[in-house]
């Protein structure tokens, strides 16, 4: 029936429908579309080759073009077990390199990808020294080189922190790498962090609070019952740590607090948790699984997956 009261019905619901619509138009004009872009930071000091090759396949495969930086421009080179299908893990009594893994792992390295990696001590500033006798103006001067080196930041969509025993040395308590994940949090981008490159979140503090910016954050990382016990190895490093340095389940355990939780999966085949903007990868077999999910935040909206 075609009356008056019909035909108002019908032109206002017309009209909710045309301005939802508008509006909607509106916030994906203004939504910032992904720059497909990624920085990983590697260690000079060995990373494992899986943690690195893992990721980067699912970003290469989407079409995102990905940076490399290591804290003092130094070429990344892959531990010799992580190119070698028959290195059996005592801690697993297994082999945890496939043949496959071994071969990308190669080809990256005989590739010139890895060659002039952005060098952090260049790009970012050092904290000064409350010693120095100028340190106000050295403030200063800092922040505004974080400032600068923040705009770069904003033409990239997240972070990539690869693991292997060599950013123990050089990664994990690295000031720059701590201002450069203090700048994806502020931007709100994604950080993804793989087994000992999870360390690094760990340790970077809020400037406000001093809290971890884990704290409150489910997460994963190389847990204690895969901890060697001898035979953690290093490039470029003479000799090395009986076992790890530090057992990093418990470090994590500290970091994100009695509001957060290290979930170790242990016995499970995979392990990769995101909570927003943070994604954690346990170990070596989760890197393929991290870029997967990394994608699943930087494209679709990802918040939550493993809890």
């Amino acid at each position: 029936m075609n009356t008056p009261a019909v035909r108002t019905r019908f032109s206002f619901f017309t009209l909710f429908i045309l301005a939802f619509v508008l509006v909607q138009s509106a916030f994906a004009a203004t939504s910032p579309a992904p720059h497909k872009r990624v920085l990983f930071v590697i260690s000079e000091y060995g990373y494992w080759g899986e943690e690195l090759v893992g990721p980067l396949m699912a970003l290469d495969a989407a079409g995102y073009r990905s940076d490399f930086a290591t804290p003092k421009g130094t070429k990344p080179l892959a531990l010799p077990p992580s190119m070698d299908p028959s290195y059996v893990d005592p801690p697993l009594g297994k082999t945890v390199t496939t043949p496959e893994m071994a071969k990308k792992t190669k080809d990256l390295e005989a590739s010139d990808r890895l060659n002039k990696p952005i060098n952090l001590s260049n790009w970012l500033p050092m904290r000064p020294y409350l010693s120095s006798p100028t340190y106000l103006n050295d403030l200063f001067a800092y922040n505004d080189a974080l400032d600068k080196a923040a705009t770069v930041v904003a033409g990239y969509d997240a972070l990539v922190i690869v693991g292997g025993s060599g950013p123990i040395l050089d990664v994990a308590n690295n000031k720059r790498v701590q201002d450069l994940i203090r700048m994806f949090v502020k931007q709100d981008k994604p950080i993804l962090g793989i087994c000992y490159g999870v360390a690094a979140l760990a340790f970077t503090r809020d400037e406000i609070t001093d809290k971890s910016i884990i704290y409150g954050k489910r997460v994963t990382g190389h847990p204690i019952v895969h901890d060697y016990n001898d035979g953690h190895g290093y490039l470029r490093v003479d000799g090395g740590f009986p076992g790890a340095p530090y057992p990093l389940e418990y470090v994590l355990k500290d970091a994100v607090g009695p509001d957060g939780q290290f979930i170790g999966n242990v016995g499970k085949r995979y392990s990769v948790i995101v909570d927003y903007p943070i994604i954690t990868a346990r170990t070596t077999f989760d890197s393929v699984l991290s870029g997967e999910k990394l994608l699943e935040v930087i494209a679709k909206g990802l918040r939550r997956y493993g809890w």
